[in-house]
């Protein structure tokens, strides 16, 4: 079975495929790029997708069997810890003029676009940040994050942005490394993210009646997914 999966799978997609019969290759990367991938007649079995839009649009335009929702994730600011002040909270430090805001790619990566509905519901004080926000990850032509780092610590630790928006799956990671804080976002302002996947191909409908189990269900919850 051949799979390709949004990039903010990876961490959880090994742990999910222990308990999966069939072997399955996967190839991950931001959303929107494997949706056009697909479009542009890449064979896959089964697309897992960081967002409903994607999935929908295959189906809508023929290529695809289904679309089953299997997760939700949020978002959280990470920051370099040494730059927080006392009295800092999450709009604080993403209006704080004197801090880089990094971001995602939207359009490419679901992640980015959810940043942009996140400055959205900031109101006039979003509209700011998203004037000063820099995409640096997850767009068609980005650095190779290395591997085995986050987007967050790689862009922190690296000395690109003081502060990076991206998916609350990996707070419990980011909380470990050393010289970052991970800072929750109000559910008010936090845009859901939903996670489908489309089946493509027969078979990959077991991949995805898999994903719904209960058996996946708590591995999800577990690296900090919401189901």
């Amino acid at each position: 079975m051949r799979v390709l999966a949004a990039g903010s799978l990876r961490v959880v997609w090994q742990d999910l495929l222990a308990h999966f019969p069939e072997p399955v290759e996967t190839h991950f990367g931001p959303a929107g790029l494997l949706r056009e991938r697909i479009e542009a007649g890449e064979e896959c079995d089964l697309f897992a997708s960081a967002n409903l839009a994607h999935p929908q649009a295959l189906l809508a335009s023929g290529r695809a069997l289904s679309v089953v929702p299997f997760a939700s994730n949020k978002l959280c600011v990470t920051v370099r810890s040494d730059v927080l002040r006392e009295e800092d909270d999450w709009f604080s430090v993403l209006t704080r003029g004197d801090l880089r805001v990094a971001t995602s790619t939207a359009g490419a990566d679901p992640s980015g676009d959810y940043t942009q509905a996140l400055f959205t519901r900031m109101g006039e004080a979003g509209e700011g940040v998203r004037k000063r926000a820099m995409a640096l990850v997850g767009g068609r032509d980005p650095a190779p994050i290395p591997a085995g780092k986050m987007a967050a610590e790689w862009v922190i630790l690296g000395g690109q942005a003081e502060v990076f928006i991206g998916y609350a799956s990996y707070a419990q990671k980011l909380q470990q490394v050393d010289g970052l804080t991970v800072i929750d976002i109000p559910a008010p302002f936090n845009p859901q993210a939903e996670y489908a996947c489309t089946v493509v191909t027969p078979q990959g409908k077991a991949l995805a009646d898999y994903l719904v189990s209960e058996k996946a269900k708590a591995i999800l919850l577990n690296a900090g997914f919401g189901v």
